[in-house]
């Protein structure tokens, strides 16, 4: 589920889109400059850019948060892995998207390699 206030962003956004679509379409109909037709895409670009981070941005924080917990909880103390997984535990506020992807990769690493250990 997406959070409330993170969906009235979206919509507002795409809502804004729409009609910056709407005014495309009548610049077209009405043989407007093409320079100008060329900044209301990229401004329609831009706005539908946005809204898609924002709604990538959540998604990936709440796979990352669900993996940081399956691997704390994988972790009896003893694992070898503890400041590790701390240390990404820490860092997860303040994660960009682009590092979010990576944290992921390297919490499934720390969470197979407590697997093995616990299967033994």
């Amino acid at each position: 589920m997406i959070p409330r206030d993170l969906s009235k962003d979206i919509k507002t956004r795409l809502q804004s889109i729409n009609g910056q679509i709407g005014g495309l379409i009548k610049m077209l109909d009405e043989d407007t400059d093409p320079e100008k037709i060329l900044i209301q895409f990229k401004a329609a670009q831009k706005g539908l850019d946005k809204a898609h981070f924002l709604l990538l941005d959540e998604v990936y924080r709440k796979a990352l948060a669900i993996k940081i917990s399956e691997t704390v909880e994988a972790c009896p103390g003893n694992c070898g892995n503890e400041d590790r997984i701390e240390f990404i535990r820490k860092q997860f506020p303040d994660l960009e998207l682009d590092n979010l992807t990576e944290k992921m990769k390297e919490i499934d690493v720390l969470k197979a390699k407590l697997e093995a250990y616990k299967n033994g």
